[in-house]
């Protein structure tokens, strides 16, 4: 009887435990391809930051919550405490730290561009070269939208630079002929690409980078997530977990 007892009870605990476990919510804007996304068929939010965060939640005992919105709320959604972290193929900026703290980056990237087959733009060059004037997508606070900008400015480039809340509505303005070319991150942009007949991808990198998770300053939650973070970095985990969506050329 006593060892029914004893089994009853250790059960009760691990579902009063489950019941209560703690909720940490991730700001993101899913449509990110392959770092997150909805899948067409389930309707569920899937992807490569999607899976990251649930291994690191998983290991530190917390449920994951997921918050879809625009990428330039994110950061501000972090610092007000409206979600937990920001994870959204983050790249670390300057501009960014002095808001939030990163994460110890979990992957690299680029920032490609993609244009029209046969289009004028054959290499980044050539939107360098003060000669050529050309409308530029990207989607807003990204840093595919603040290096163009930077660039514009500082090399006194006469190009437009128009700005979109969702990635997509970036390419369906390319596929349309609004815009001359739409510098995005090199994994989504080559999604894009595959999925929409007529684009390319520029052969050179527009420019390199890394991704990390961010965090309000002070974080409650910081040390833990990047040790075990880290940690899912150094045992291969998510490496496994990029490699399951990105295959290596």
């Amino acid at each position: 009887m006593k060892k029914i007892f004893a089994i009853l009870l250790s059960l009760a605990l691990m579902v009063s435990t489950a019941a209560f476990a703690e909720t940490l919510t991730m700001g993101s804007s899913i449509d990110f391809a392959p770092y997150e996304y909805y899948d067409d068929e389930t309707g569920e939010i899937v992807g490569i930051d999607v899976e990251i965060a649930q291994a690191v939640c998983e290991k530190l005992g917390y449920d994951l919550s997921i918050e879809d919105m625009q990428f330039d709320s994110i950061i501000a959604a972090v610092v007000s405490g409206k979600v937990d972290f920001g994870m959204s193929g983050f790249t670390i900026t300057e501009e960014r730290m002095q808001s939030v703290d990163f994460s110890t980056p979990y992957t690299t990237a680029k920032q490609s561009v993609i244009v029209p087959e046969g289009s004028a733009i054959t290499s980044v060059d050539d939107l360098f070269n003060p000669e050529n004037t050309f409308n530029i997508g990207v989607q807003i606070g990204t840093t595919g939208d603040l290096y163009i900008t930077d660039d514009v400015e500082a090399n006194g480039l006469s190009h437009s630079i128009e700005r979109y809340n969702k990635a997509p509505d970036a390419i369906v303005a390319l596929s349309s002929g609004k815009v001359d070319c739409v510098i995005i991150d090199d994994q989504v942009a080559a999604s894009f690409v595959e999925a929409n007949e007529g684009l390319e991808l520029l052969d050179t990198a527009y420019a390199l980078e890394e991704y990390a998770v961010c965090f309000a300053k002070e974080s409650e939650i910081y040390d833990e997530f990047n040790a075990a973070l880290e940690e899912l970095i150094a045992d291969g985990t998510v490496q496994s977990i990029i490699d399951k969506y990105i295959t290596a050329e």
